[in-house]
């Protein structure tokens, strides 16, 4: 599995996390169980391999992370959507700028230019265009804004 593909579950995670009184841990229990993967394997190519260690880790990371400063997150997104608030963007958009932003504060082992290309790149397979152009504007301005010395 790809660190795009764990990316991609994490960002479903993310959409499901937001939308459920389920804690992390407990998503991710029943997400993995060998049952429920299973049937998602039979629906989708990229649930035919598990993740590994490495990967489960990141997805767990970035499931945690994204919960535990959910608060801090979505004023970022707020502050740099220009006048649109969280709860009037899509859910798939929120999740992932929920995650890119988890990966660009809170993980140094992710250089910020990839967490924005995968971002985007990801954003493709759940949104229009124009909301694809909106994702890469808000971590575009997030970033101008919050890091402006930073090139990578």
């Amino acid at each position: 599995m790809t660190r795009t593909a764990a990316r991609q579950i994490a960002i479903q995670l993310s959409f499901a996390s937001a939308v459920s009184a389920d804690a992390p841990e407990d998503l991710l229990e029943s997400f993995f169980s060998q049952e429920h993967y299973s049937s998602l394997a039979a629906e989708e190519e990229q649930f035919t391999e598990f993740p590994d260690d490495a990967q489960m880790d990141y997805i767990r990371r970035v499931l945690t992370l994204s919960a535990e400063h959910r608060g801090e997150i979505d004023a970022y997104i707020e502050r740099y959507a220009k006048g649109w608030k969280p709860e009037r963007i899509s859910r798939t958009a929120l999740a992932v700028l929920r995650c890119a932003l988890c990966e660009i504060l809170y993980m140094e082992d992710i250089p910020n230019s990839a967490a924005i290309n995968e971002a985007v790149e990801l954003d493709k397979s759940y949104d229009e265009p124009e909301t694809v152009a909106f994702v890469n504007g808000v971590l575009g301005g997030f970033m101008r804004g919050e890091f402006p010395e930073r090139a990578d």
